[in-house]
């Protein structure tokens, strides 16, 4: 039995000096995990108190900039292409087409000052890089917009180009960033931006649907106008063709006049 009992203890020792540290081992490991939990919660709660609301306006600068601004801008200018040259409703969209513009352009810088003097700026992700390159791009475009050849010039042609081309792809490429911008504020924050994409998307399904169907709209016009003046020549001809019915049945028969008068003479 003394045996026995020795060798139980042996055992015992030997499956402690194995285990103990396995299971040490698998404890600290735990204990690392529930520390990176709780300091990730810690940083968001930081995060919420110090910089949120800097996050939250730079988001809402740059919505309204490049996200209303600056297309609904487009479609102004976009309008007043259908209007007369010379009016004053032509005048009208052009000057509100430059305000919306100059609008935009200062909200932007607005929120790139924020994002210099608040934020970390390492440019090693997707949305930052884009709004640097947004930024140059918009400023270019304005220089461009100040240097307007007058009509009748050469250069205007490629004038013209630059400018549409440019700011084509200043919208695109801003109303993609904006979800970016989105995206970068849920990895922050974890905070849910459902609802905040599934209205801005319809804000900008609704731009694009309105700049779609101002085509469309000058089509069905013309082809308003089309049918209205054929139906107005298809009833002309009608009156036409009846006034020469009844000419005909009111004049005397060519041949019936011959007769009587070779009668008359005969």
């Amino acid at each position: 039995m003394r045996n026995f009992y020795e060798m139980e203890l042996i055992a015992m020792s030997v499956c402690n000096a194995f285990l103990l540290p396995l299971v040490q081992g698998s404890a600290h490991e735990e204990l690392q995990k529930a520390r990176s939990q709780r300091s990730i919660e810690d940083s968001h709660e930081k995060l919420s108190h110090q910089k949120r609301f800097d996050i939250q306006l730079h988001g809402l600068l740059l919505w309204i900039s490049m996200g209303f601004l600056m297309p609904v801008g487009i479609l102004t200018i976009r309008m007043s292409g259908r209007m007369a040259r010379g009016s004053t409703l032509l005048k009208v969209f052009f000057y509100l087409h430059v305000v919306l513009q100059t609008l935009s352009l200062l909200l932007a810088t607005a929120g790139a000052v924020m994002s210099i003097r608040n934020f970390e700026n390492l440019f090693n992700n997707g949305h930052q890089r884009i709004g640097l390159a947004l930024y140059i791009a918009i400023w270019a475009q304005a220089v461009i917009g100040i240097f307007r050849p007058q009509r009748g010039k050469k250069e205007r042609n490629a004038w013209f180009l630059m400018h549409w081309i440019l700011g084509t792809i200043i919208s695109i490429v801003g109303i993609i960033n904006i979800y970016t911008g989105l995206n970068a504020y849920h990895k922050k924050t974890s905070r849910s931006i459902g609802l905040w994409t599934v209205l801005f998307t319809a804000e900008i399904s609704f731009i694009g649907f309105f700049y779609l169907f101002q085509d469309k709209w000058e089509f069905l016009q013309k082809q308003g106008v089309v049918l209205g003046e054929s139906e107005a020549v298809s009833h002309s001809d009608e009156q036409v063709e009846t006034q020469r019915q009844n000419s005909k049945e009111l004049l005397p028969n060519p041949c019936t006049k011959q007769n009587a008068l070779r009668n008359l003479f005969d």
